[in-house]
Parts: C-alpha cells; sequence; structure tokens
C-alpha cells in the first residue's frame, strides 16, 4: 500500500514539473513574438508634400483649407460665431463643405454658402436630411442627396475624404471626423469634436498624416492632458488646437496644451492660430 501511494506521489510531481516546463516553455515562445503582428498594417511612410496647403481658422472648429484652385470648409459657423472675425462671403469660393455634426455650431452657415456658391456638402445621410428639410437642394449633397457614413472613403474635386468615427454625443446621428488627403501629398485630419480613443493610431498607421487640427476645450471633448496623449497615437508632423476660447466651460486659451505638447510630445510642432488666421504648410518631406 505505501508503496504504491509513493509511486502515485512520484508520478504527480513528474506531471506538475513537465506541466510547469510546458508553461514556461509556451510564456517564452509568445514573449519571444513581436508586440504588432508583422501582417498587421505597418504604419507607412508620410508622402512628401508637393502643393501647399492654405489652412485658415474662424473660431471653434470652422476651417477652410485650400490647395490650389481647391477649397474645403470645415463646419462653416460663421456668422453667429462670437470668435469669427468675418461674415460668411468672405470664405467664397467654396467646392466642399464638410459637416461633422448636426448642431448649429457646425451646421453653421453651409446651406447658405453653399446656395450661393454650388458647393457639394459631404456629411451623415442623418444631417444630408436634415439640411435638405431646411431648404438644401439635393444636388448640392454628394451622392444624390444621401450623404455618406463613417468608413467610407470618396473622391471629391481630386480630393480623397475619409469619414472617420468620433467619442462624442450628438442630437441626430453620429458626430464624425474627416481625414483630408489632398493632390499633391498633403494627409489632414480633422479630428472633429472626440474623445481621446485608441484607434486613433491605427488611423495613423493608414493614413500617415501631416496636419491634425485637434479639440482642446474639454467638457465637450478632449481636455489638454487627453489632447496631448493623442498626439502620440497620431504622431502627426504638425497639430493646430481647436475647439477652446470664449465659449462656456472650455479652455480659454491653449497655453497649457502648447506647454505640454512641447514637453510630451516634441516631435508635433503645434501652431496656434487666432480666428482669422492662417497657416501654410509648405511642399517638403516631413518626418
Amino acid at each position: 500500500m505505501t508503496s504504491n501511494i509513493k509511486k502515485i506521489l512520484n508520478i504527480s510531481i513528474i506531471a506538475l514539473v513537465l506541466l510547469w516546463l510546458i508553461g514556461l516553455t509556451v510564456a517564452m515562445i509568445v514573449s519571444s513574438k513581436p508586440a504588432v503582428s508583422p501582417d498587421r498594417h505597418p504604419a507607412a511612410a508620410k508622402p512628401a508634400v508637393e502643393k501647399p496647403i492654405s489652412i485658415t481658422w474662424y473660431g471653434y472648429n470652422a476651417f477652410k483649407l485650400t490647395c490650389e484652385t481647391k477649397n474645403v470648409l470645415i463646419d462653416p459657423w460663421i456668422t453667429r460665431n462670437p470668435q469669427s472675425p468675418i461674415k460668411f462671403e468672405d470664405t467664397f469660393p467654396v467646392e466642399l463643405i464638410l459637416i461633422s455634426d448636426s448642431r448649429e455650431e457646425y451646421v453653421g452657415d453651409a446651406i447658405a454658402i453653399a446656395q450661393k456658391t454650388g458647393a457639394k456638402v459631404v456629411t451623415t445621410p442623418d444631417v444630408a436630411r436634415e439640411l435638405k428639410d431646411n431648404g438644401l437642394p439635393t444636388e448640392n449633397i454628394l451622392y444624390d442627396g444621401s450623404g455618406i457614413n463613417i468608413g467610407a472613403q470618396i473622391e471629391a474635386e481630386g480630393i480623397k475624404i475619409l469619414m472617420t468615427q468620433t467619442v462624442h454625443s450628438s442630437l441626430v446621428s453620429s458626430p464624425t471626423g474627416f481625414i483630408i488627403q489632398f493632390p499633391g501629398g498633403a494627409t489632414v485630419y480633422y479630428a472633429g469634436t472626440t474623445g481621446i480613443f485608441s484607434d486613433m493610431q491605427l488611423l495613423a498607421d493608414l493614413y500617415p498624416m501631416h496636419m491634425v487640427l485637434l479639440p482642446i476645450g474639454g467638457i465637450s471633448c478632449m481636455d489638454t492632458y487627453q489632447a496631448v496623449e493623442s498626439l502620440k497615437l497620431l504622431n502627426p508632423s504638425k497639430a493646430i488646437p481647436m475647439h477652446f476660447g470664449p465659449y462656456a466651460n472650455l479652455n480659454p486659451s491653449a497655453d497649457d496644451f502648447m506647454k505640454l505638447a512641447m514637453q510630451d510630445a516634441p516631435d508635433t510642432e503645434v501652431i496656434v492660430l487666432k480666428p482669422g488666421q492662417s497657416y501654410i504648410l509648405k511642399p517638403g518631406v516631413y518626418r
């Protein structure tokens, strides 16, 4: 009886040792593999910028981007925007209008601008329907007035536009961002009003970014700390902050963002614009 017990104990000990060795071997194999599979989309090199891009900020989230004769307006809240130094007619000419959200501070003067210039609107189906209900002709909205959805990439006026997700709420539809690829190589990411999300890194891997337009105001979007952390995920060459200033509860200035970005994301150059001011993304090779 004692002999049988000893045999069982010996077998049990040997089995435990073997299991331990197997577990150790598996752990070593797993740890030796790269953290990201080489088959997964590696970050591509940024193409050289061959044509200059003019980027004008009108306050809040409103921008105009110009490449040669092509002009893109984003969230054109001009007339009732307390930061905007211009009238909406001063944004002309315009070929494309990108609208990220259904609320007034994003739609702004889009209908009036589209009607006067013939510009085409890029937005979600739900926002497109609201615009038509408020008088925007179907022919002024891409894809026969139906709009596009998150994940779709279209080409209009020679410009590629990818509609991206945001982490935010809205009265209608899901708010969006846009990755805009201009002829001549420049890629600009308009993040929209959003919180930070880890898939920013995947977007940057798929579409290496020369410039990001990033919200920093807090309360309704990322605060300063999260915005700087998002720079690490996006790895842009340059960044322009937006969604801050004399609005209820938002960060009043970009000073803290600028200081923290210089400290924690020094590879990205931060450009702080005043409403009505422009920045030129010049031709060249960017890191």
